[in-house]
């Protein structure tokens, strides 16, 4: 089966690139997680924690002399398209370093940084070009949800994963879910407070979220989270406010405040376990204040997006090993 998903993505390249990629076999295709393109160095895909490279007759290969050799013509055009022919009215994304395109896939920018007299100002002299492909996974926390719920009402819950182990993919199925409800579980609705700050979560685009987080949510995109907690916490009333991907001092003061004001919070951090994530000095108050009732740990161990561990903050037990989930 064609996986339409990553059809759509190759539009944005140009000709040659497009046509390698579009002769890639399927089973290819429907796994791949990145396209990379480095100037002077062979186009490449990652699929399933591993690096390959593609030749210019799509064939994939771990040669990288075999590989399609990018040159700056390559990626000028690429980026060219990806920006509509339009850099311009990109100019706020791109100093952020990526740009989210239709789909709501993002697309990460190397190059040469301009400073201007308060921060970055643009990027030039593009170098490289990191597509990732972002697909939902509809019904992955389904199972789950029970464990972070208590007399109907939602726990505060912390996502603890390494880089690309699925921790955004399962944090949107969880605020699609606790946005529509779930009747099996009887579960209510919540309003949800979104802030996306790198666009990964709703891939907001032209506007429209991209992707599915609920009929109860409210997204905040491209926002500081720490800037956006407390934009949400006046003028939004969430019940509920998620956010990927914490750990400034900034970060934690603002989910202090949330939880003064009665809101509860879903997030998540990068990290191996929950020691792992303690050592950290801007995040002891999470742990000493116990904000966080529940710890999802996250690995590949069993494919991306495996959940090792659902942990009780105040035991310290995994309740997935208690019930016999595992």
């Amino acid at each position: 089966m064609v996986d339409k998903i990553f059809d759509s993505v190759i539009e944005n390249f140009t000709l040659d690139i497009k046509h390698s990629l579009s002769s890639l076999p399927d089973s290819f295709k429907d796994n791949i997680e990145e396209v990379r393109l480095r100037i002077n160095a062979p186009l490449s895909i990652y699929v399933k924690g591993r690096d390959y490279f593609v030749t210019n007759e799509g064939k994939v290969t771990d040669n990288p002399k075999k590989g399609m050799t990018m040159d700056f013509d390559q990626l000028n055009k690429t980026f060219q398209i990806v920006c509509n022919y339009s850099i311009y009215a990109l100019s706020e994304e791109i100093k952020n370093g990526f740009i989210t395109i239709r789909g709501g896939h993002r697309v990460g920018i190397g190059g040469k940084i301009i400073y201007g007299n308060m921060d970055i100002e643009t990027i030039k002299n593009i170098s490289s070009l990191n597509f990732r492909i972002a697909r939902e996974k509809k019904g992955i926390s389904n199972g789950i949800i029970k464990y972070l719920m208590k007399d109907q009402e939602f726990l505060n819950t912390l996502i603890i994963s390494p880089p690309q182990c699925g921790k955004t993919t399962l944090l949107r199925d969880i605020i699609r879910n606790l946005s529509n409800g779930m009747k099996d579980y009887n579960i209510r609705g919540h309003k949800i407070g979104l802030v996306d700050e790198r666009s990964e979560i709703a891939g907001v685009y032209n506007g429209i979220p991209q992707k599915d987080v609920g009929m109860r949510t409210d997204i905040l995109d491209s926002c500081k989270k720490s800037l956006g907690i407390m934009m949400l916490i006046r003028a939004m009333s969430p019940e509920i406010i998620a956010v990927d991907e914490i750990g400034s001092v900034n970060d934690v003061e603002a989910i202090e405040d949330a939880t003064r004001a009665g809101i509860k919070l879903i997030a998540t951090i990068h990290g191996y376990s929950i020691d792992d994530i303690k050592g950290r000095k801007a995040l002891q108050n999470i742990f000493n204040e116990k904000i966080f009732k529940r710890y999802i740990i996250l690995d590949n161990s069993k494919g991306v997006g495996t959940i090792k561990e659902i942990m009780d903050s105040n035991t310290l037990k995994n309740l997935l090993r208690k019930e016999g989930v595992i």
